[in-house]
């Protein structure tokens, strides 16, 4: 996604009376992600709407595009680069979790094979929609530790101002495999 949709989509959230996509995640769209059936606090808005909310298959270490798009909260730099702003915003309960494991057809799994994931992560702006929520993989290689450890450079990088946090939302929400290879396939992460 362009760096000039993502800003149509931080302005669509402003006229909704979201302000910076910072909103409750009531206006068009909120809820609307894998498993419907509302939206957590910090939701967010997604960048596009769901195509839909079931029978959704993950394309390798990526989600299915159709299921979840990501959905942006905040482009507040001053939120996102605030020591300790991501655990202010984190909010999936269980049962929220367990409609995304089924929409992806994920009934049972060992503990620690899955982690239900923020496609675009919530330290660069992302929401607790669910069309930013999918069952994303421990392993094979890449999963869920080098998203972790992509998330925290792509952080680094925006809160250093050496990249755009449009750009680092779109390079997430669009391929994060290919951003993380992009980025010299970071590593070490906080989980």
């Amino acid at each position: 996604m362009s760096t000039l949709a993502l800003a149509s989509v931080a302005a669509a959230g402003a006229a909704a009376g979201l302000g910076s996509c910072s909103g409750s995640g009531t206006g068009p769209g909120a809820g609307s992600g894998p498993g419907s059936g509302g939206s957590p606090a910090g939701a967010g808005r997604p960048l596009r709407p769901p195509a839909r909310h079931d029978g959704c298959v993950t394309r390798g270490a990526l989600p299915d595009p159709a299921c979840t798009p990501g959905a942006v909260l905040t482009t507040d730099l001053t939120r996102i680069c605030r020591p300790g702003y991501t655990p202010t915003v984190r909010s999936v309960d269980p049962a929220l979790k367990q409609r995304v494991y089924r929409s992806y057809g994920i009934g049972r799994h060992l503990r620690g094979a899955y982690e239900i994931d923020h496609l675009v992560a919530l330290e660069l702006g992302g929401g607790n929609d669910p069309a930013n929520l999918w069952p994303e993989a421990a392993s094979p290689t890449p999963g869920y530790h080098e998203k972790d450890a992509l998330e925290n450079h792509l952080h680094d990088q925006v809160c250093t101002g050496r990249l755009p946090l449009e750009r680092a939302q779109s390079q997430i929400a669009t391929d994060w495999v290919s951003a993380w290879k992009s980025a010299g396939q970071p590593s070490g992460y906080a989980s």
